[in-house]
């Protein structure tokens, strides 16, 4: 009989691995999470945080993803769109981003905007290269009216394949070399595990960026490696595929369950032995011949990114300019 393939639960959120995900259960005496992996957990209610730090080759395999900080923060409340709580985002949000930025304050910095405008679940990057707020020209052409703190920050939307008929890690590539920017900061929509983290949630990684990471569909990753200059990635989860929401539709089902059969007895004992990973598994290999590569996406898809938007330029502002502070949330924004 031929062995069957184990399919990988689709995400691109550092914390969602299995490893990270298992919580309390795979944390070692040293306050790690095995060997080369160390969490850290910040914010409140309101605003949580959650840093990941793989340190070794070992924490790589475990995690699967490169060695590097991952730092996540989850915002459940952004569905009422509270002023005060967006303000407070922003400030978090530019923080963490400075924690990950070295280098001198007069340096170049190159925003992308990766994904495509066409497509609204895709078009995040795109949107906030837009809006960020852009002064290089301003150093090369009027470099009297500069003013002292800030740095000079150029910004590109490179569009996708299907457009340009060019790979992007090309084309951007091709401009870090004409430009010589000292870090670059990429933009892309992701993928969640869980449905909660749709458009609620924002990772930030120094280990670069796989271009349609999303929807499935890498291209050549953005690294220091290929690039030659530290890369930055933000990225927020807009899609989740099918499997995710009959897989997460289960879970809710299985706990009700559980806490009406009381722990304890043999029904909850039988079902908390249920292998959740594998069952999503399963769930993929049921679904893909009826759903092919579905993903999915809220149907205020709209309002949010553009909410979105402004809060990921706010925070690349205020981050990367000295004069632009928390008391600047939107006053460069259009």
């Amino acid at each position: 009989m031929e062995e069957k393939v184990k399919r990988s639960i689709r995400t691109d959120m550092a914390d969602e691995s299995r490893v990270v995900g298992a919580g309390a259960r795979a944390r070692t005496d040293d306050g790690g999470f095995g060997e080369g992996i160390q969490v850290e957990h910040d914010g409140d209610e309101e605003v949580s945080i959650t840093r990941v730090h793989v340190n070794t080759p070992e924490g790589e395999q475990k995690v699967g993803k490169p060695m590097g900080t991952y730092i996540t923060m989850d915002i459940p409340g952004i569905w009422q769109k509270s002023r005060d709580l967006y303000e407070k985002s922003c400030r978090m949000l530019a923080r963490e981003l400075e924690r990950l930025i070295h280098i001198d304050k007069k340096d170049t910095v190159l925003v992308v905007g990766l994904g495509n405008w066409n497509v609204t679940a895709d078009a995040l990057g795109p949107r906030v290269a837009q809006t960020v707020l852009v002064t290089r020209h301003i150093y090369e052409y009027l470099p009297k009216e500069v003013d002292e703190n800030t740095r000079p920050v150029c910004a590109i939307s490179p569009g996708v394949l299907g457009i340009t008929g060019i790979e992007t890690g090309h084309i951007i590539k091709g401009i870090v070399d004409n430009v010589k920017p000292a870090l670059v900061i990429a933009i892309d929509a992701l993928a969640s595990r869980n449905m909660s983290r749709v458009n609620a949630s924002i990772q930030l990684a120094n280990t670069g960026i796989a271009p349609g990471s999303g929807v499935g569909n890498k291209r050549a990753a953005l690294t220091r490696e290929t690039l030659g200059v530290p890369v930055i990635a933000i990225g927020v989860p807009t899609v989740v595929d099918a499997a995710t929401m009959v897989s997460d539709t289960l879970d809710l089902i299985l706990d009700s369950m559980m806490e009406q059969a009381g722990q304890g007895s043999q029904f909850y004992n039988m079902l908390s032995q249920i292998d959740r990973d594998e069952k999503y598994r399963m769930i993929i290999e049921l679904l893909e011949p009826h759903t092919g590569n579905l993903v999915v996406t809220p149907k205020d898809t709209d309002e949010i990114v553009q909410y979105l938007t402004k809060l990921v330029a706010n925070a690349i502002n205020m981050a990367l300019h000295e004069n632009i502070g928390p008391n600047d949330v939107d006053r460069f924004i259009q």
